[in-house]
């Protein structure tokens, strides 16, 4: 009984991490939350550093000297170091994956988390020195980029491509020199320089939002009307036949009527730059088809995300998508919708505030 809870406690300190992350750190990007980001990398930092040389001190004592250190320290003291490195981990996963994939998909933020999980249980069951730290400092080295590529646009109020890129390299230079000044430079960190790659090649293809940017709330409707800062929106409800979505994809809209898109996305203080909507047709010979890309400003410090609206008039029926762009033109998110011209007698609309 008690190996196997010895087995799970990795995965127990894992989410413990991302429900105490989930309580202290909330959905907008303040300085407060980096710096609490940048100390849990600085304390995991330094358990990893710590780990290493008790583990090197520990391989130059003979074998009858190891098995007296072994047997004098108690168990929760062997474990703890290993303990509170996953809680750290649990929590900066918890705040980076679901603030960089938020806007993309939040089941994807689960997915990885749950990966995660389950790759930190694996680590605690390999008992080869090797292959352990390996895995950790791939860990780590995650982090490190994930943390930098936040704080990194955050110190220079910019998000041009190139700060991902090079916040990308600095966390994987990190992992490689703490791993290097570790006392027996245990495990490889070639898998951080692997792990850089697929998310500089992920970014290049759009696939990551541009952070620090995160989505807050986006929503395609009627009668936009702005009241002390905040916009209100008629949207579709959903048909009682879809009890599973509060909101209707579906928009019924009178001919000649304007559609509007409302935005609120969150940024740290200092962010000036533009956001753009991208209002594109499916065409069935031709795919997607942009029809419009209209801009309007983004100035950063805003508690309750910033807003911003465009809109079309006399448009055609049939499927729609909106993207949320950077000026760079990577895409921070998509909503789709299916326009009808002849509004149903039973059409719902209710007032969304943004």
């Amino acid at each position: 009984m008690k190996q196997r809870i010895k087995k799970y406690l990795p995965l127990v300190a894992f989410f413990s991490g991302f429900l105490w992350d989930e309580l202290t750190i909330g959905r907008q990007i303040n300085p407060s939350d980096l710096w609490i980001l940048t100390g849990y990398l600085i304390v995991a930092g330094l358990i990893l550093y710590w780990m290493g040389h008790r583990r090197h001190a520990h391989s130059l004592l003979d074998e009858a000297a190891q098995q007296a250190v072994e047997t004098k320290k108690p168990e929760w003291v062997k474990r703890a170091p290993l303990f509170i490195l996953q809680f750290l981990f649990g929590g900066l996963f918890s705040a980076l994956f679901i603030l960089y994939f938020k806007s993309a998909n939040h089941l994807l933020a689960i997915f990885w988390t749950l990966g995660l999980g389950t790759l930190l249980v694996a680590n605690e069951r390999l008992d080869h020195h090797y292959h352990r730290y390996t895995l950790t400092w791939a860990i780590f080295g995650l982090c490190a980029i994930l943390v930098f590529n936040f704080v990194l646009p955050f110190v220079l109020g910019s998000i041009l491509s190139i700060w991902f890129y090079l916040s990308t390299l600095a966390g994987a230079s990190l992992t490689h020199s703490l791993r290097k000044k570790t006392p027996g430079c245990p495990g490889r960190a070639a898998p951080v320089w692997v792990i850089a790659g697929v998310l500089s090649l992920a970014y290049f293809f759009d696939f990551v939002p541009p952070v620090p940017l995160v989505k807050r709330d986006m929503q395609i409707g009627l009668d936009l009307t702005k009241s002390n800062g905040d916009m209100a929106i008629s949207v579709e409800r959903a048909p009682w036949y879809k009890p599973w979505r509060l909101l209707s994809n579906d928009l019924y809209v009178p001919s000649g009527a304007k559609v509007y898109c409302a935005s609120s996305v969150f940024a740290p203080r200092g962010i000036n730059t533009t956001l753009y909507h991208r209002w594109e047709h499916y065409d069935k010979q031709h795919g997607w088809q942009t029809e419009n890309r209209i801009g309007f400003d983004l100035s950063g410090g805003r508690q309750g995300g910033f807003r911003g609206y465009t809109y079309k008039q006399n448009i055609q029926p049939g499927e729609w998508r909106v993207k949320v762009e950077a000026e760079s033109g990577k895409t921070l998110t998509v909503y789709r919708f299916y326009l009808h011209t002849q509004p149903l007698v039973d059409t719902h609309l209710e007032s969304k505030t943004l």
